[in-house]
């Protein structure tokens, strides 16, 4: 959703780098850049001046001129201004300290309340909760079964004793619903309301019924953020005529601009608290300002992908893995390969996972056209496989390759592919479980992890250069004097081998001492 505006703010911050100092024509140029960037998101043009004048401000100040490098200053600040628009610190769900906590969602027609409240449910399930939903949103044709349909998906309760499509109270419903959860023990309350296509005096009326009927401990106001400026009209209108105490943003997977996120907390004093970014139950988690503005300056979310790793991960598998990498359990094979690729794909798409690295904004692209089936065509050829060819790669030939490839239903040059990939990446794993580190592409000399002692330790120099004569004579005079030193060995080593020398002391592989003696 924040492509573009990511985009263009790594432009601006592009045309700062290796100034030593800014000169005001250059704070006005990155400002004039950074508020043509947030018009074209769609941000609301009161935001815009209060964060431009801002940025500005502080560029101006110490902790830009002091800096030693002034474009990551400014980049610095900019961060932290786009948390501060997007809330600041993250607001959390407030428990009633007598269960049911109940939480009401309102919102206009369309912009996912029902689907939300199952993916609410959900959520509050895996946090140890004992939810239930009440189907109180009885205007909208067959919201009631949709609502019984994603409630059945998530695994909790659902209160519907009416059918909907216009039939029944919803004040009464949602009334009757809080006092089933008390009599069943249920410790939360999601009240699903109905909408309209426009605010109207009947939505407000209602909303405000059920609000004083149930009385809310959390009011939400669910938005779709991709319908730009009329998302900050629409949450105004909410707040002065029914009131709420958190925003709920969904479809932040959209195509669209995303001024909604960055207008809506600054422009309404509530925060946002929960965010909705695909059509799956999973696909929901809390809003947090930081990780946030982190994502719009290209800047990674590792965080949020740490802890989607943390639930997807079983961590005894993930041990008994790491010790095969390491030489201590065993050899690490295509079914562990297969065990962890699926804890991987339990994380959800591989697009959004690798989207929250730092510095995948340049690879957009490749990113819109990374094939998700991919791991699934990897699973088939793997499950193709014998148990015996699982656990020994190295005994696939030929004709079992061409097996595999019609048992999978894939060409025998993708078997090929992929074993040889599969050994390729087991080397390098093991390399870095044990410490070996792994070479950066365009940094030569430098390394991830251990190094070795070779090559920590420089090649050792002569403390001082022997001087030479200018004078012809004495210099043939020194050169006759000078002892002969030894040839020079190409592996480093004296270049007379010790007689106590003994290759096997190395624990060489089998074969290689020949070249020692």
């Amino acid at each position: 959703m924040f492509a573009t505006l990511s985009d263009r703010l790594a432009d601006t911050f592009k045309n700062l780098r290796g100034k030593g100092k800014l000169s005001e024509a250059d704070i006005d140029a990155t400002a004039r850049e950074i508020r043509i960037a947030l018009l074209e998101a769609d941000v609301a043009l009161p935001v815009v001046k209060g964060f431009v004048e801002a940025v500005k401000e502080r560029a101006r100040g110490e902790e830009v001129s002091g800096a030693l490098n002034p474009a990551q200053q400014i980049i610095k600040i900019v961060n932290e201004e786009l948390v501060t628009i997007l809330g600041g610190e993250t607001r959390r769900l407030r428990f009633a300290k007598t269960p049911p906590t109940v939480i009401m969602l309102a919102g206009l027609q369309g912009a996912g309340k029902t689907t939300l409240a199952a993916k609410l449910a959900l959520w509050l399930k895996e946090q140890g909760k004992s939810p239930m939903l009440i189907a109180a949103d009885l205007q909208r044709p067959n919201a009631v079964q949709q609502l019984q349909v994603n409630g059945e998906r998530a695994g909790v309760t659902v209160y519907a004793p009416e059918p909907g499509n216009g039939v029944g109270d919803p004040v009464a419903v949602a009334r009757a619903g809080v006092e089933e959860a008390k009599r069943t023990l249920h410790d939360v309350v999601i009240v699903d309301t109905a909408g309209r296509l426009g605010i109207d005096e009947e939505l407000m009326k209602q909303a405000s019924d059920i609000r004083d009927a149930v009385s809310p401990d959390e009011v939400l106001f669910v938005v779709d953020a991709m319908i730009g400026q009329d998302a900050v009209n629409t949450a105004q209108a909410f707040l002065d005529g029914v009131g709420y105490d958190g925003v709920v943003l969904t479809k932040l997977d959209g195509d669209a601009r995303g001024g909604a996120a960055l207008s809506i907390a600054s422009m309404t004093g509530k925060p946002v608290m929960f965010a909705s970014n695909g059509e799956k139950l999973t696909d929901f988690d809390i809003f947090h300002p930081d990780r946030m503005a982190s994502r719009i300056l290209d800047m990674g979310d590792l965080l949020t992908l740490i802890e989607q790793a943390e639930k997807s991960f079983d961590a005894e598998s993930a041990a008994k893995a790491a010790a095969k990498l390491s030489g201590q359990g065993g050899e690490f094979t295509l079914d562990d390969f297969l065990e962890q690729m699926q804890a991987v794909r339990k994380m959800g798409s591989m697009t959004k996972m690798l989207a929250m690295l730092p510095g995948m904004g340049q690879f957009r692209e490749q990113l819109d056209n990374f094939d998700e089936r991919e791991i699934d065509r990897i699973q088939a050829i793997i499950t193709s496989m014998t148990p015996a060819e699982r656990a020994n790669p190295k005994m696939i030939d030929g004709s079992r390759r061409s097996r595999i490839a019609k048992g999978s239903g894939r060409n025998v040059s993708d078997v090929n592919q992929l074993v040889d990939r599969f050994f390729e990446a087991r080397k390098m794993m093991m390399q870095m479980a044990r410490g070996g580190g792994m070479a950066l592409p365009g940094s030569p000399g430098m390394a991830l992890g251990k190094r070795s002692k070779a090559r920590q330790a420089p090649a050792k120099k002569n403390a001082k250069g022997k001087r030479v004569s200018g004078n012809p004579a004495k210099r043939a005079q020194q050169d006759t004097e000078a002892p002969e030193s030894p040839a020079a060995n190409p592996f480093g080593l004296p270049g007379d081998v010790p007689a106590d020398f003994n290759p096997d002391d190395f624990q060489l592989p089998a074969g290689l001492d020949k070249y020692l003696k």
